[in-house]
């Protein structure tokens, strides 16, 4: 037998084994599960204790979903920062979307955190939705909200869009 039959038949062996895999006779039915499927959470990194930040800096941390937004007008503005996030991957509807937030103080040390979420509902009038081309505004407030605030670090865990 040459190298090649060989090869030839191992490859017919496997695509039996496969077929047999893929049969259509009755299996016996699988048990049923004794527990809920439990969702798997998040995995979103924790915002940095201590960060070399510019005052009155907001940046948006490099994400998953980074290069899908445009984020204009974001500001300071006491414990709080606001902004206006746009989609610039296409023009469809926002379904969920999170914006965290990672407040830091002059000395760059980490006092404060928040989110903003939103999620698009279905329209009421009876017309048909429009998605909105200039943005979604969000305002996200530190926690605790009397911390000295003077640098912020936005990032997206959830961008979901049709």
């Amino acid at each position: 037998m040459t190298r090649r039959t060989g090869a030839v038949i191992a490859g017919l062996l496997a695509v039996a084994g496969l077929g047999t895999g893929c049969s259509s006779a009755p299996q016996p039915a699988s048990p049923a599960p004794t527990a809920a499927p439990v969702a798997a959470p998040r995995t979103t990194e924790p915002p940095a204790t201590t960060l070399a930040i510019p005052a009155g800096e907001v940046r948006l941390a490099a994400g998953p979903f980074t290069d899908r937004v445009r984020l204009s007008g974001t500001r300071l503005e006491g414990s709080s920062v606001r902004g206006t996030l746009a989609i610039t991957s296409d023009v469809s509807d926002v379904l969920a979307l999170e914006v965290s937030a990672a407040f830091y103080d002059a000395n760059g040390r980490l006092v404060g955190t928040g989110m903003f979420q939103h999620a698009d509902e279905e329209p009421t009038g009876g017309g048909p939705h429009v998605p909105s081309v200039n943005g979604i505004p969000f305002t996200i407030v530190s926690a605790p909200a009397d911390a000295p605030v003077s640098a912020a670090v936005l990032s997206i865990p959830v961008l979901v869009n049709e």
